[in-house]
This record gives structure tokens, C-alpha cells and sequence, in this order.
């Protein structure tokens, strides 16, 4: 696990490592993102994941697939200036 003293996952409080359940197994549906994840990323995801192993998983198969990145906000389209 981390030992990093920032949260390893954007928008956590904590750092996954300190997390109180961090030690129960990972829940169902970190458990099928990651499935869904190692498939686009092309790699085997190791079953048997506590909770706070399969969120620093998902962080580095999210950066390696795309899918992390924040989407760009849409650029506006300036108004045409009329002629006086």
C-alpha cells in the first residue's frame, strides 16, 4: 500500500492506507470497475483486493487506460462584435 501522506485518490480526504476499513475486502462494485478496467488497460487484476488496494488500483489503471483524466470543460464560443 501507499505510504504517501496526500490522498492517492483525487477527491479522498485520506490516503487509502489510512483508511479505518481499508483492510475489508473491496466492495462490489470496486471490484467490477477494476474487471472493467484491467480489460481496457489489458492487464489480469488480482482478485482477492482490500478495499484500500483496489481504490490505489483503480488510480493507476485509470491513469494508464485515460479514464482518470478530468474531461475538458467546453470551450465558449466568444460573441461576434457587430459593426457600429
Amino acid at each position: 500500500m501507499s505510504s504517501k501522506k496526500t490522498a492517492a485518490v483525487p477527491g479522498a480526504e485520506k490516503d487509502p492506507a489510512e483508511w479505518v476499513t481499508g483492510d475489508e475486502p473491496m466492495t462490489g462494485p470496486q471490484e467490477s470497475y477494476l474487471n472493467t478496467l484491467g480489460r481496457e488497460a489489458g492487464v489480469e487484476v488480482p482478485g482477492a483486493l482490500t478495499k484500500a488496494e483496489a481504490s490505489e488500483k483503480i488510480e493507476e489503471l485509470q491513469q494508464k487506460t485515460g479514464r482518470g483524466k478530468p474531461k475538458a470543460a467546453p470551450r465558449k464560443k466568444r460573441a461576434a462584435k457587430k459593426n457600429a
